[in-house]
């Protein structure tokens, strides 16, 4: 299943370096040509030799070998792999590779690297449980790196919980499951998702915008992907890295963001998750408008936006078979999610509570209710991602192309 395949296998310290070696083993019986990066702290745990033998190349160690940079060097050493595969990754390397730090090969590797990252983290249960280790997931979740593991039991330090390396066949699969996505369920399916808000000029200083963050657009188009769809991600601006293995364009307003949508039709499913701004200023101003003692308040004449969804939603030989909208409300959020559907001809509506108190824009975690036509369903509060691949799996389960 993974004949052909290249892993560069990165080995950071840590007890579970040892099951490293089954990995090895267990990716080469599937096929896979595996080359490895030890560091300096693997190293402690597991040989060049015991690795080298396994791996049956040369192991890689050392950022400022001039045989290896001649040979090789870490710009193609990350390249030339399919898939990068940090197991274990220690408290230290996520947090490096959070940073962005290159101080060693296995970082300078990870930073250089334009192909998928699989880390399967190891360590105490402290450290797992700590926050700045959640934090800096969190950070490279958002960046696109894929996460197995830890699993729970028994520790060496004694300890019990979380921390325990993934088995060498979990990690297996999350790779062999990684390179099926061209034959997903969504293979050969186009999808357009919109995320994050627009900023409407008042002046080149100033703008209207509202406080989605595009943490739940980004991580449905991301879903999609990993489903096999090719994905077109029409985001406006966002403080998140660009989702890897996707098509990412970036706009500000509410009418680049129509006409981006236009540009990347047809396509076989539309989720629109961005919080489009309903007005932009009719008449926004060249030069920074200017305060001075006397003045009078400037009036600001506003003019309606374009309805995105609702010209998504329009029948016509381009529109996608699903179109799926979101309804940010803060109050009888059902209801008015229900009349949007009717209103704007969509096939599906999202809808969730924005109310300030509950903290949805910014945050990492939704509360949905899908609206249908043929009813309401509520789904338990879930962190965005998992609310991505629910929808995702929804889509293929309930939507136009369920078998």
């Amino acid at each position: 299943m993974l004949r052909g395949k290249r892993v560069l296998l990165i080995i950071s310290g840590g007890i579970a370096a040892y099951k490293s070696l089954d990995l090895i083993r267990r990716l080469r019986e599937r096929g896979a040509d595996v080359r490895a990066v030890l560091t300096r702290a693997g190293e402690q745990f597991v040989t060049p030799l015991s690795v080298s033998a396994l791996t049956e190349d040369k192991v890689y160690t050392d950022l400022f070998s001039l045989t290896d940079e001649a040979e090789m060097g870490h710009i193609q050493l990350s390249r030339n792999a399919d898939v990068l595969v940090v197991a274990p990754a220690s408290a230290d390397i996520l947090a490096r590779m959070a940073a962005g730090m290159a101080n060693d090969l296995a970082t300078t590797v990870l930073l250089a690297t334009d192909k998928p990252v699989l880390a399967a983290p190891a360590m105490n249960v402290r450290m797992w449980q700590h926050p700045a280790t959640q934090s800096n997931l969190e950070v490279l979740r958002d960046r696109g790196v894929m996460i197995v593991g830890p699993n729970e039991g028994d520790m060496a330090c004694g300890e019990y919980g979380p921390g325990r390396m993934a088995e060498p066949l979990e990690i297996v699969a999350e790779v062999s499951n990684f390179f099926q996505t061209a034959s997903g369920p969504l293979a050969g399916r186009r999808a357009l998702v919109t995320s994050g808000p627009t900023h409407e000029p008042i002046d080149p200083v100033r703008y209207i915008a509202n406080r989605s963050s595009g943490r739940q657009g980004h991580a449905i188009a991301i879903a999609l992907a990993e489903a096999g769809a090719e994905v077109t991600l029409v985001t406006g601006p966002v403080d998140l890295p660009e989702p890897p293995g996707l098509t990412t364009v970036p706009v500000e307003t509410a009418r680049e963001m129509l006409a981006a949508c236009q540009s990347a039709l047809p396509a076989d499913i539309a989720v629109c998750a961005a919080a489009v701004a309903d007005w932009h200023v009719a008449d926004a101003a060249n030069q920074k408008l200017k305060k001075a003692d006397g003045q009078a308040t400037p009036t600001l004449a506003l003019s309606e936006n374009p309805d995105i969804l609702a010209t998504l939603s329009k029948s016509g030989p381009e529109r996608p078979a699903v179109v799926i909208g979101f309804a940010a409300e803060t109050e009888d959020v059902v209801a008015h999610a229900q009349a949007k559907l009717a209103r704007k001809g969509c096939d599906w509506i999202l809808a969730n509570d924005v109310s300030p108190a509950v903290g949805t824009f910014g945050g990492d975690r939704n509360t949905i209710h899908l609206v249908t036509p043929d009813g309401v369903e509520d789904w338990p509060t879930l962190s965005k991602r998992d609310v991505g691949r629910r929808l995702v799996q929804t889509i293929i389960e309930r939507g136009p192309f369920a078998e």
